[in-house]
Formats: C-alpha cells, structure tokens, sequence
C-alpha cells in the first residue's frame, strides 16, 4: 500500500503572546515573554505566584453569553484556535465531504477548573447536598474539546482525544497525520488545548518542586539551558492544524504552509516524572520520527525542543540531540519557544508545531530568550546553537519538534518544505 502524503494547509492559536497565529508569531520573533502575576485566582499564598497567563481572551467571540458557562476554559481556547485554523484553511462547506474530515484534540489535563469549582463546591457545603451542575462531567472530561469542535463543523470523521500529559498534541497531529496517509480520512483538525492555571493545578506542580520560583521577576523566569534555571513557567492555551492528504489539498486550491513527512513515539520506562538522564526515550523518539521520514539527520535544519527550563529536563534532551545528529547538532539550530510561551502542558506540542511549520515555512528560526552572559550551564554543550535572545535567518528545510511528557511519553512530529 502506497502511503498519501499529507500537508498543513490551516494554523490557529491561542497562547499567552498572542490570540492569533500572527499574533503569537509576531510575538516569537521580538522574544515577547507571556509571563506574568497570576489573576486567574489568588495565588499570593503559593511558592509560585506567576504564570503565562492568556491575556484578552473574550469567549463571546465565538460563544453566546448564555452558552459560554457550558465550556470549560480550556474547551474555549480549543474552539477558539480550531476555528481560525479551519477558516485559515478555507474549507467550502458545501463541498468537502464531512464524513471524512475529522477531529483529534488533546487535552493533557482537560477541565481542572471546572472539577475545583464543582467538587470544592461540594465540601465547602456543611449540608454536603450534591448540587452539582448538569455540565460537570461534560465540562471536565478531556475529550470534549474534540467533540465541540466536530458538532461546530459536522465533521464525521475520526474523533477523539489523545493524553499523554505534555506530548498529548504532538501525539494528536501525530495519529492524525496516520490516518491521513492510511487513507482513511482526507483532512483532520488536529491539536490540543489547556488551562491548569487554579489552584490545584499551580499548587501540584508546586509541591513536586517542579515550576520557577522566580516571583521578583517572572519575564525572565523561563531560561532553558540556563545555568541558573530553577524550573518551568505554566502556560495555558490552545494550537489547532488542519492537516491534509495533498491531492484533496491541491484539488481545491488550498494554501500549503509544509508537509508532514515523520512522527516518532516511545517511552523512557524510567520515572513518573523525570527524563531519563540519558536522554534514552528522547534519543529513541527521535530516531523513530526520521527513520518514519526517510530522513538522515543532516536534513534537519530546526528542533523546537522540548526544552522546559528544568535543571534535569534539558541537559538530557541535549544529550539525545548529540547521539541522534552527531557532528551536524553543531550545524543545526535549536531553541526552546517555552522561554517566551511557559509550559501548555497538553497544547505545548501544538503550538510548538505550528512555530515548527512557520519556522520552515519563512526561513526563519524563533529565539530561546532570557540567557544571560555567563549563565552557561557546565552540563549543556555551549557549542550548539541554541539560538539565544534573537531570531535567525536561514534556510530550514525541514523542523523537528520535541515534546515529553510525565509517564515518560515522548513524540516527536517532523515537517518540510512542501514541494510536488
């Protein structure tokens, strides 16, 4: 059986540097921090008191006043960047054939606000009376997102989510690009969203001593490959592609950002939540997504890494990148947009997706902000290119994107320059 191959002809975004694919790219390029004090609620009691937060976000945009209180937060970033990124793509709705356009939408979390409210509700009670909203379940349930966004569209296709905590969208674009290229769907809006930003979602991580501490000044709390990194920044938010078989593509006149040409998956089947120190998972995902490519390492000119400015995390991801790519890790260039973004949990693979296709797609690579001089880390290779503190022009022929996740998930998405 002949593999289809399968191109990206919609983007949409929704993250802390900008509601919009412009907006968020525009952001990359000037090295704009998201980060900032919490006001989602009072965070003045916890060791972390800052995030990446999305700023100016008005669901009446996309929801009726009345409707709004059906979705849960990370539900409305989902619809929010699914709908740009299917009008981005231009679909005639009259035309396309919805029985074969489908939707893959991840959640790593999905709606841990909406579970606080209801069951914090429920014990802030003294009658203990389960007064629960109707919406509760539907609200909190890490699927959803993708059956909204299918009901908005008709779309009939194959329709679920994906979690595997930090890499849940990489794996949703992942499985989508699959089934395109099997034939069995034409075009699928792949993607994922989050918003952990509460209390319990700020106050877990903390006690794992996983986030930044750095409150005297957030901007510059997100530092990847920092010697003096302490941890990563949370984000919130949602990235949506609309991925498609090429000839349905070509045959309608649609717009073509790059081409999926590689995905990889594995485990490192070591700690619920630390990389192997090895980099032994990352090594492998790698490995796997070239080897699905036909790709030799030398024609990758990009990682967006996974890169989340924690002291164990990103010397391992440097150490795969030196055993997968050898001498050319030195030609390439590397940068984590987690540095401007935060960490989105289960919608960072998304976004870093679409910074990978826009990356391809303008020959030009979005910096890794916030090193300092002297910051060098004695564990991280200074010799790579890790592109600090500003943008550079070059030719990216193809882009690699990293993402990890707790549980040892690891997947990893390549895209190209399309060309028939």
């Amino acid at each position: 059986m002949e593999l289809k191959r399968v191109v990206v002809t919609g983007l949409g975004a929704v993250t802390p540097i900008g509601n919009s694919v412009s907006e968020y790219w525009d952001s990359l390029l000037k090295g704009v921090s998201g980060a900032g004090p919490i006001t989602l609620f009072d965070a003045s009691k916890f060791k972390t008191q800052f995030a990446c937060e999305v700023k100016n976000f008005d669901p009446l945009k996309y929801f009726e006043k009345k409707e709004v209180r059906k979705y849960d937060r990370y539900a409305q970033f989902a619809i929010a960047a699914a709908t740009e990124s299917v009008e981005d793509a231009g679909f005639d709705m009259e035309a396309v054939d919805k029985d074969r356009v489908g939707v893959i939408f991840a959640a790593g979390i999905g709606g841990i606000a909406t579970f606080e409210q209801e069951v914090g509700g429920f014990y802030a009670s003294e009658e203990r009376i389960p007064r629960f909203n109707p919406f509760f379940i539907p609200k909190m349930i890490g699927d959803i997102a993708a059956g909204h966004i299918s009901m908005m569209y008709g779309f009939r296709g194959p329709n679920f989510g994906t979690v595997s905590a930090c890499a849940s969208s990489t794996h949703a674009i992942s499985v989508a690009f699959d089934l395109i290229r099997l034939g069995k769907a034409d075009a699928i809006v792949a993607g994922g969203a989050e918003a952990a930003i509460t209390a319990g979602g700020v106050g877990g991580f903390n006690s794992m001593h996983a986030l930044s501490t750095r409150n005297d000044d957030p901007e510059h709390a997100s530092r990847p490959f920092s010697k003096s990194r302490d941890g990563f920044v949370m984000g919130e938010g949602s990235g949506s592609l609309v991925l498609e078989e090429l000839e349905h593509a070509l045959k309608r006149g649609a717009k073509i950002y790059a081409e999926v040409v590689g995905c990889g998956a594995s485990a490192d089947a070591y700690h619920m939540t630390a990389t192997h120190p090895e980099g032994l998972g990352a090594t492998l995902v790698m490995r796997n997504a070239l080897k699905d490519a036909e790709m030799n390492a030398d024609e990758i000119d990009y990682i967006n890494v996974h890169g989340t400015s924690t002291p164990v995390g990103d010397p391992s991801e440097v150490k795969a990148i030196k055993e997968v790519f050898g001498e050319h890790a030195y030609k390439l260039n590397i940068s984590s947009t987690k540095s401007m973004t935060g960490h989105l949990l289960g919608a960072t693979g998304a976004i870093e997706a679409i910074a990978s296709v826009l990356a391809v797609k303008n020959d030009v690579i979005p910096p890794t902000i916030n090193h300092a001089e002297g910051d060098e880390d004695p564990d991280v290779d200074a010799n790579l290119n890790f592109t600090f503190n500003k943008p550079q022009q070059r030719v990216v022929r193809a882009a690699l994107s990293n993402t990890f996740g707790f549980g040892g998930h690891n997947s990893s998405i390549i895209v190209k320059k399309f060309a028939k």
